[in-house]
Order: C-alpha cells, then structure tokens, then sequence
C-alpha cells in the first residue's frame, strides 16, 4: 500500500480517495445553488426588471424565470398594485375602526387660498406604475418627486381659488384639476405613473381661526336663507299680481271689444233702417211707430182709450174697479 506523507505526516489513499470526493460533492453543491439562485418568482401583478452589472437589459412579466446568477440582479416592481400618498394626515392603521394622525403635516397641508385665506387641505393620490423603466432609471426617487409634484399642483389650483369653493361647491373641480396637473408633470418628468384618483379627504380652516371661520359661514347661510326666504315671497305674490292685472287687462279688452261691436251692430241697424225709410218713408215711419208701441204698452198696466170728448169714462172706470175688487175677494 501506497502513502503521501503531508507536513510529515503520511495520509493513506482510501483518505486521499475520500478527501477528493468531498471535495466534488462541495463543489457540485456550489454550483447546484449557484445555479438554483438563477431562478426567481414574479408576482402576477408584477413585472421583473433584469439589470447586468447595472445596466437594463431585458423585462420579464409575471411567472418562474431565470437570470444569469451573481451577474444579473432583478427588480420587481408592481404594475398592477394601486398605491397611494396621503398628504396633510397618515393611516396609523387600516382596520374596521382606521386610525390616522396628523403629527408632522401641518407643512404640507396648509395652503393659502385665492383670496388670501388659509385652508388646511389633506388629500389621497392613487396611482399605479405604468412603465416599469422610466420608474426605475428615469428618475433618481420617483416616490419623492410624485409627492414634490402633488403637492406643488395642490398649491398651485387652490391658490387660483377662493376659499369657498376649495370648501364646498369646488372641491370636485380642485380634485379634477389637480389630477390633471399632476398627470401633465409626471408625463413631463417621464416618471412612468399613471395617477388615477385625487380624493380630497377634508378641508378646513386652520384650527386657531376655525371659530370665527364658522361665524362667517353661519352669517352667510342666513343671509342665504333670508335671500330665499325673499325670492320664495316674491315668487308668491309678483305672478299672483301680474295675474290679476292680465285678467283686469282681458276684462277691460272684452268690455271694449263688446262696446264697439255692439255700437257697430246699432248703427249697421240705424243705416238699414234709414236705407229702408228713404225708400218708403211714411210705410217706415208708421212700422216704427208700432213697433215701439209694441214694446211700450205690456209695460203700462191698465189702459183707457177715450175718444175726443172724453165721454163715458166714469162708468167704464168703475166698472173696472169694480172688477178688481171682486178680483181680490
């Protein structure tokens, strides 16, 4: 049997035979997990992005994939998750009962408005990343500039507008507007985001002139309510009167259309019957005259028709009164 001596000591060769093994099965171990390492897991909603010594290379989508072990690193970035930056408040916790805290964001969240009031604005950017590249090289700390950049567009739109409208009828607009705005410099900046909802959470006055900005708006809401109050009794009575007046107007118009068509009507009569008496003016005369007696005599009661002398109208009286009585028994 054959021996190598090391350091003076001789190792036999079943050592030696052992000795190689090992070291076989080491390195076979090694570049078992140096291989393994290669392979990696992408989330359904992300993507992975593949770098070689710093530099892109390729973009991988959802799935098992393998990259080049210790030379290419990757990155998953989420694509389809919805993310969010909340601004003037943070979630403490999101549960049935969320708590939040406005500890450290009194800066970023109070504003001075269009004219020269103070508002306390807090507002939710949602937004999801819709170029995985620009978002990871185009920009040193996308994060950082799309929180820079909401809040310069919220200053920027509630400093065009009054502070009314940034607290009641506007805030629609500002949420709108300021979306816009948004989107227009991430577009700008290439920061590959795609911002999908500003929700304006709660505005405010600040806290030290709260309560004399709720006098102001308790002011104006009574003068609201007394300017509709006004309108309401204006409405009541104005249409009544302007209705009255017509129906006078229609009454004095029909009176007048009746008068002149009635006088129209008597003298169309007048003129026929003057034709008619030119034409004949005895036969005329004489069918007047006992067309009027016509109508005088039934309205005249008892009559006496006597003769020139006027003889024998004693007993024809009494006989007349006579017969009354006897009528009225």
């Amino acid at each position: 049997m054959t021996t190598n001596q090391f350091d003076g000591i001789e190792i036999p060769p079943f050592v030696q035979t052992i000795f190689k093994n090992v070291k076989k099965i080491l390195v076979g171990i090694l570049l078992l997990i140096v291989v393994w390492s290669g392979f990696f897991q992408v989330g359904a909603e992300e993507v992975g992005v593949i770098t070689r010594f710093g530099k892109y290379t390729r973009m991988v989508e959802s799935g098992l994939n393998f990259k080049i072990p210790l030379i290419e690193i990757v990155q998953k970035v989420p694509v389809e998750r919805q993310q969010k930056q909340e601004f003037g408040f943070r979630t403490l916790s999101s549960d049935v009962r969320s708590e939040y805290t406005k500890q450290g964001t009194s800066e970023e969240s109070l504003m001075l408005t269009g004219d020269l009031n103070l508002a306390d604005v807090e507002w939710v950017v949602q937004y999801r990343i819709s170029d995985a590249y620009n978002y990871l090289f185009m920009v040193r700390n996308p994060e950082s500039t799309l929180r820079d950049v909401s809040e310069s567009a919220m200053r920027q739109v509630v400093g065009d507008r009054t502070v009314n409208e940034v607290l009641t009828v506007g805030r629609t607009e500002v949420a709108l507007a300021v979306k816009e705005q948004i989107q227009l410099l991430s577009d700008e900046y290439s920061l590959g985001i795609r911002v999908e909802q500003v929700v304006l959470q709660d505005v405010n006055p600040p806290d030290p002139v709260k309560a004399a900005f709720n006098a102001v708006n308790e002011a104006q809401q009574e003068k609201e309510t007394l300017i509709n109050q006004a309108k309401s009794e204006y409405n009541r009575v104005i249409p009544h009167a302007r209705g009255q007046a017509k129906e006078t107007i229609q009454k004095a118009e029909g009176y007048a259309t009746a008068r002149v068509n009635n006088a129209q009507g008597e003298a169309s009569r007048f003129n026929m019957l003057y034709l008619e008496y030119i034409k004949a003016p005895d036969v005329t005369r004489r069918r007047i005259y006992l067309e009027t007696m016509q109508r005088v005599l039934p309205n005249l009661g008892n009559k006496i028709i006597t003769d020139q002398e006027g003889t024998n109208v004693l007993p024809l009286l009494q006989m007349q009164m006579s017969q009354n009585k006897t009528t009225n028994q």
